[in-house]
This record gives structure tokens, sequence and C-alpha cells, in this order.
């Protein structure tokens, strides 16, 4: 399929961008992550490192966030360059919708992997079902992050209004659960989550099912959310748990040079392997559905990517 290398057809396109005052492949980018320790702010580091391996002109920057809400928000102001990012949170920034009252000039460089919706409660709790979160404290995430968008989403898809909402990341909510200051928490992540698996080990554990809501959420706020199950065996469960998936993204400015995102593309899959990505069904970067970013368009950078790489 390929008549020149695609090393090659990197550098002659980076090459010719260059005559237009494109920096190309040589140039300082932002990217926008997570919390520190956090699966985005691992991602990113990793990907800082091998760039700047693939590409030495290529300097990635990366800050640590509350994740995707904040940093689509950075991308907004131009504080960053690149945001790692839920895909329900994306379109919304894309849009102009929700959390976000004005459009945010938003492209995407690649669909990276599926985040599972954990809605974690102790083994012995009385819950059973969402209806039952009614009255009760759960934690649905961090301010300013992925996960609290879509936990109130799937809240509202299951009717239940009346719920006590505190926001804490990861690791306070888990703290919070063991020490009985929350009912329940929502998490959206890799299945297993390495933090939740450690909480197990701590105090039993279980996951309410969340089966047939990515239906009502679709037709609310999109094509984004997909029917998944966290595989029988995480955390010690028995079965499968129905339950909602979201893709994650890698985004940028619209304005992001060509040259640039196509340097970062073509490093997301030369060097895939050496990226941390969650060990679930869907979770590994597949060219077949990287381009698969709904509403939110491609970069011509990594769209000129893709075209080369695969046809």
């Amino acid at each position: 399929m390929h008549t020149v290398p695609r090393r090659l057809l990197l550098a002659l396109a980076a090459g010719g961008l260059a005559g237009c005052s494109d920096p190309g492949p040589s140039a300082r980018v932002r990217l926008a992550t997570g919390p520190r320790g956090g699966p985005y702010a691992t991602f990113g580091s990793r990907l800082a490192t091998e760039a700047h391996r693939a590409h030495h002109g290529l300097t990635v920057r990366v800050l640590t966030t509350a994740a995707s809400v904040e940093n689509l928000r950075m991308l907004g102001d131009r504080r960053a360059d690149l945001a790692l990012t839920l895909a329900d949170s994306a379109a919304d920034a894309a849009a102009g919708h929700g959390l976000f009252p004005r459009k945010i000039a938003v492209a995407a460089l690649a669909r990276l992997y599926l985040n599972y919706l954990h809605l974690v409660v102790p083994a012995d709790s009385t819950i059973e079902h969402p209806a039952q979160l009614a009255g009760r404290t759960v934690s649905l995430g961090a301010a300013e992050s992925g996960t609290s968008t879509t936990a109130g989403r799937v809240l509202g898809a299951a009717g239940v209004r009346d719920v006590r909402a505190v926001r804490l990341g990861l690791g306070a909510s888990a703290d919070a659960l063991t020490d009985g200051q929350v009912d329940a928490f929502f998490w959206s992540g890799g299945a297993p989550t390495w933090a939740i698996s450690r909480l197990a080990r701590r105090r039993p554990l279980r996951l309410i099912p969340l089966g047939g809501l990515a239906r009502a959420l679709r037709r609310d706020h999109g094509p984004v959310y997909e029917e998944v199950s966290v595989p029988a065996g995480a955390y010690g469960m028995r079965g499968p748990t129905p339950t909602v998936g979201t893709p994650s993204y890698l985004v940028c400015r619209s304005g992001l040079a060509d040259g640039t995102a196509r340097a970062l593309t073509d490093v997301l899959f030369e060097r895939r392997d050496r990226l941390p990505v969650p060990d679930a069904p869907g979770s590994r970067l597949d060219e077949r559905y990287a381009i698969g970013t709904g509403t939110v368009p491609l970069h011509p950078g990594a769209a000129a990517y893709y075209r080369a790489a695969y046809g």
C-alpha cells in the first residue's frame, strides 16, 4: 500500500509546511491531563517522553489538572495546546453545550481508549440499583472532571434527582467510602482501575449495574455512550457488571500547527506499546476506531497521518 516509507512521508510533509511558517515537529506544546498520579497524567507523561524521543524538536509539557472539563477550558483560553478528555465533555465543548456557554475551537487527534463508568458501593451496602441513591451522599467525581459530567447525566437518566452530591477525586472518594462519609462514588476509567482494586483489598466492594442507561444517554446527549460490561474478575466480582462506556480522546486547539498534530498522531501509533492504557476490552489504541471522534472533527494534521498510514 505504501510506496514511500511513513517516516519519509512525515518528513516531507513537515518540510513542505515549514515554508508556510508551520513549525512541524519542532514545537513546544502544553498537554492538559488530570490529577497527579492519575491515569491521564500517567499517559500524558509517557506520551511526552515518547514524542521527544521520536522528534527531538518536539517538547510536550505536561500540566496536571482536574481533568476533562478544566482541560477543555484551558484549550479555549490557550493555556493548553493539547488535552485528554472524555468524549461527552469534548462534544459539549465543540457545540457550546452544558458547562461550555461558548463553543471551543477543538479538534481531535485520536480516540484513545474506552472508559467504564463505575458506581462503587461497599459489598454490604443495601443499594442494589441507581434509584436507591435518592437521599444518599454520593461522590460524583472531582469538580471540572469528565466523570462528574457523566455521573450527573446517568443519575438524570435513572430518574434520581435528590442525591446529596459531593465532588471528590478518585483517591478522596475511596477514602470517603472507607470512612463511611459517602454511600457510593462514581469513577470513569479503565477496568480494573488500580486505585479501586487497592480499595477492594482493604474493604470488599460491589459495582452497581448501570445496564440499559446508554440508550437514554445517547438520546438526550449524543452518540458517544456505549453499552459495555466491567469484566468478571475485576475487583473480585464473580460475573460481569453492565455499565456505560465513554471513550477518551486526545484533542487539541483547532489552530495547532498541522505538522505538530501529524507528528503527535504518528507517535500515538508508532509507539503505542509504550503508552499506558487500560487492559479491558476496547481499551487498546486501535487505528480502526481512532478516527471515530463523533462530532469533534479530526485535526487536518491527524487526518493527513491516517490517510498516509492507512490509506
